[in-house]
């Protein structure tokens, strides 16, 4: 096997920022969008990487953004959940671009949780 360079270390530091990140408890955001075939199926895709150019426009190095398999219920994906620190969770479903913006803006940027989106409160959390 070849041996690392400091480039090299400094790459895989960069991709896994956001997991360590999670696991110092740096973050005060946690998004997590359902990826299984039927969310991929629906657009979930498109969802994620509307959110990450979110994320990216606001600047914000305090929000970790992961992906989970089906959530179980296929007819309302795209799916969401959306964790703020000391918040309860909220799982947001029938998501496409634009409406995973408006939810993006007003419940991460202003803990604001959007209920025409909502489907539920709750969740496993990591706080």
């Amino acid at each position: 096997m070849a041996r690392l360079s400091i480039a090299d270390l400094q790459h895989v530091r960069d991709e896994n920022k956001a997991t360590f990140t999670l696991r110092k408890g740096d973050f005060k955001a946690k998004i997590v969008v359902h990826m299984g075939t039927c969310g991929i199926a629906a657009g979930a895709r498109n969802v994620m990487t509307a959110l990450m150019n979110e994320i990216a426009l606001s600047g914000r190095e305090d929000t970790v953004l992961k992906t989970a398999g089906c959530g179980g219920l296929c007819a309302r994906e795209p799916m969401a959940v959306i964790e703020l620190k000391d918040q309860t969770p909220v799982i947001y479903g029938d998501l496409n671009e634009e409406n995973i913006k408006e939810i993006f803006r007003e419940h991460v940027m202003h803990g604001n949780p959007v209920e025409k989106y909502a489907l539920a409160l709750g969740g496993e959390t990591i706080f």
